[in-house]
């Protein structure tokens, strides 16, 4: 059970030092363009490391979205980064769950998702696993609620798809954290991945805003009991730059038992 956090992405490695991580998860461009990613100077000693290694998406890519000048372009993104990822060694690539909008059927959503990773097989595949991250709000996201959650599995999972459990989302998403990881998998089969965070916002307030543990509205055990229960390694993405998170891997190290 490994421990880490979302760093800065110039120096990821030293981040990791810095803080006592096992893991690192970073963007490798601008979250909120759809730029292609680059070749990493170091990306030899990324896949020599070790430390893991976890990709997040950017933030803008929604593969749900029934608008073709987004859809299109994220699917793209989606391929380009799974394979940018892959050149450095990552585990996993985490992306958001998506929405269709206010109005939207959540059905099509469902039915892009499966579009996107049948393009992505056109293309030559998927080189690491894509992991789907539960979201906080939207009253159409494909994510927030596990009921939704099925459904999009069952659109997605016989290509592999995989899970990335966030608890501040799935607190303010309104899903209890006691028995998350059960109905999870009961959903889904695995989780991948657990993003470790505590939520500033109250219980299915929809906010996504992650706190320190302890510091918000989530009692730490149930965050503890999570990844205690999934075996899964968890990613802290909290405020508070190096101290902040060292002390929330800290934590998390004490109490899981790692």
């Amino acid at each position: 059970m490994r421990i880490g956090a979302h760093v800065d992405p110039a120096e990821p490695l030293a981040e990791a030092a810095a803080r006592g991580a096992e893991a690192v998860q970073f963007f490798l461009t601008d979250p909120q363009g759809y730029k292609t990613p680059q070749p990493r100077e170091d990306a030899a000693a990324l896949r020599a490391a070790e430390v893991d290694i976890y990709i997040h998406a950017p933030y803008i890519i929604n593969v749900a979205s029934p608008n073709n000048r987004i859809r299109i372009p994220s699917r793209k993104l989606l391929v380009a980064h799974a394979r940018a990822a892959a050149e450095i060694g990552a585990k996993g690539l985490i992306v958001h769950g998506g929405h269709v909008g206010a109005g939207a059927d959540l059905s099509a959503g469902f039915l892009n998702w499966k579009k996107a990773f049948e393009y992505a097989e056109s293309e030559g595949g998927l080189p690491i696993p894509v992991l789907i991250e539960n979201t906080a709000g939207g009253d159409n996201a494909c994510a927030r609620r596990f009921d939704d959650l099925a459904r999009l599995w069952d659109a997605v999972g016989s290509f592999g798809a995989g899970f990335c459990l966030d608890t501040c989302h799935a607190f303010a998403g309104g899903e209890d954290l006691t028995g998350i990881v059960d109905r999870v998998k009961a959903i889904t089969g695995r989780i991948d991945l657990i993003h470790a965070n505590d939520s500033k916002g109250g219980f299915d307030s929809g906010q996504d805003r992650h706190d320190n543990l302890g510091s918000g509205k989530i009692d730490p055990e149930l965050v503890v009991a999570a990844i205690r229960a999934s075996g899964a390694p968890a990613i802290v993405e909290t405020p508070g730059g190096v101290a902040g998170q060292a002390a929330d891997i800290a934590l998390l190290r004490e109490r899981a038992g790692t």
